[in-house]
């Protein structure tokens, strides 16, 4: 039977993509492993693969597509033995849709964290213009998302009673907050004939209060002459990075810590380990430290020393984690990736600092693959470089802080009651309330400038 191939979900979040390529046409035989497509997100571009064989019969969104909805069906593979020709672009099947392959998100079964796994969906023919039914237990299955089906399982709400506003009719995440949200119907006993009662009607949901917006595109270009500007069309990562952060500040609140740190034995240790480096065959060190190789370090061990702050906000509870992931921001054209580094507690610092490098390239090639730069617990954010003294950052959703770094400077500081010149450096930690409070968000930062100060301590 013919097998349709989906747009698939490469992010919890991703709602469309951009199919940039189609690496085989129609007639191409197709085997387990091989390249499909490249699909464009709002965060890099992927290569999906095929997860089953057969022949490629017909294309239905062409290579240079932009917004497609996340599971529209986009290809058609027929089967060994199926005649490709007899495939038609006009099926609209009804099917039970499969998970894809190797798909370990425990929030989006159709997310494909490899970034290599097509959705897949095994089909029987049905009538031109016919839609899948998100149906009741007799056979077929409700088509929602997997979050959807998460939020409906806790909450107790079935979802044959939810009506889909996604693709296809789908159920989503907002259907089943919608269906929490709305009143439920009041039991009626029915009125005997000595005192007949009228029925209670249920109570109206009160209305939630609007979120707030920002002026409109015509009210932005009023206060402006026309001429003198020039309009930029906004693409997926800019409009992914202006929807997360606003909603950070909205529902996170934040609060700010600032330390100033002192860099002089840091930067004596760090002179000693890059003059230690091995060379590779190519006669080039083995690793070359930097700055936020240490502070990348120093914020995994600061956690582990604070494990209470190793924790982010969930809803109705509070995740705490057994190592620490310690995201990095790194700009790109038009954005910016905050790739993980995972277990940074553990990792020795040219481990960190050879990963780093790899994930900058990568970043900007947008060849990162969603679960490098998805979850973390804190960020860091460093704007030294550029000469920045001291700036805030904004949280990172799901992550419960972000570290703030500027640049290292020559200050005057007080030593013993005499005045002395230091290299100085100040960090500023952005907190979310609701996981940290003020005492234990001092002692995370406080955790970090020991180390900063004290860097022998990184390398036990």
């Amino acid at each position: 039977m013919p097998i349709n191939v989906l747009m698939p979900a490469l992010s919890p979040t991703m709602e469309k993509g951009n199919l940039a390529k189609w690496l085989k046409k129609e007639g191409d035989p197709v085997k387990s492993g091989d390249v499909l497509a490249e699909i464009e997100t709002d965060k890099a571009t992927m290569e999906v693969e095929a997860v089953d064989e057969g022949v490629l019969a017909k294309i239905l969104v062409a290579e240079g597509t932009a917004d497609v909805p996340v599971n529209d069906l986009i290809a058609i593979i027929a089967e060994e033995g199926e005649d490709p020709a007899s495939v038609g672009a006009g099926e609209a099947p009804k099917a039970e849709t499969a998970k894809p392959a190797l798909s370990k998100d425990p929030i989006a079964e159709n997310a494909t964290p490899g970034g290599g796994q097509m959705a897949y969906a095994r089909v029987d023919a049905a009538p031109d213009g016919a839609k899948p039914a998100a149906a009741s237990g007799e056979g077929t299955r409700v088509f929602a998302s997997p979050l959807a089906r998460r939020i409906a399982k806790q909450e107790g709400i079935d979802l044959n009673a939810v009506k889909g506003t996604g693709p296809r009719g789908r159920v989503i995440e907002r259907d089943v907050r919608a269906a929490k949200a709305a009143p439920k119907p009041t039991a009626v006993t029915a009125p005997t004939a000595e005192a007949p009662k009228a029925a209670t009607a249920p109570a109206a949901a009160p209305p939630k209060a609007a979120a707030p917006t920002g002026l409109s595109v015509d009210q932005v270009r009023g206060f402006y002459a026309k001429g003198t500007y020039e309009e930029v069309p906004l693409d997926g990562m800019r409009k992914t990075i202006a929807k997360r952060l606003t909603e950070a500040m909205q529902v996170a609140p934040h609060f700010y810590l600032t330390v100033d740190c002192e860099l002089d034995a840091l930067m004596a240790l760090r002179e000693q380990l890059n003059k230690s480096a091995g060379q590779t065959k190519d006669g080039k060190p083995l690793f070359k430290l930097s700055v936020n190789d240490f502070v990348i370090k120093a914020m995994g061990l600061a956690l582990m020393r604070v494990p209470a702050a190793n924790a982010v906000w969930a809803e109705d509870r509070i995740l705490r984690f057994d190592n620490a992931e310690v995201g990095v921001a790194v700009a790109i054209d038009g954005g910016l990736f905050t790739p993980v580094i995972r277990r940074a507690d553990q990792k020795t610092l040219s481990t960190i600092s050879n990963e780093m490098k790899d994930f900058a390239a990568r970043a900007r090639a947008k060849k990162l693959k969603p679960e490098e730069y998805q979850g973390g617990v804190t960020s860091v954010s460093n704007l030294g470089m550029f000469g920045i003294k001291h700036f805030t950052a904004v949280i990172n959703p799901p992550q419960s802080s972000i570290l703030a770094v500027g640049s290292g400077e020559k200050r005057v500081v007080v030593r013993d009651g005499q005045p002395a010149v230091a290299q100085v450096m100040t960090a500023t930690l952005s907190c979310d309330h609701r996981v940290l409070d003020g005492a234990l968000g001092a002692e995370l930062i406080s955790a970090f400038k020991g180390l900063i100060e004290n860097p022998m301590g990184m390398l036990v």
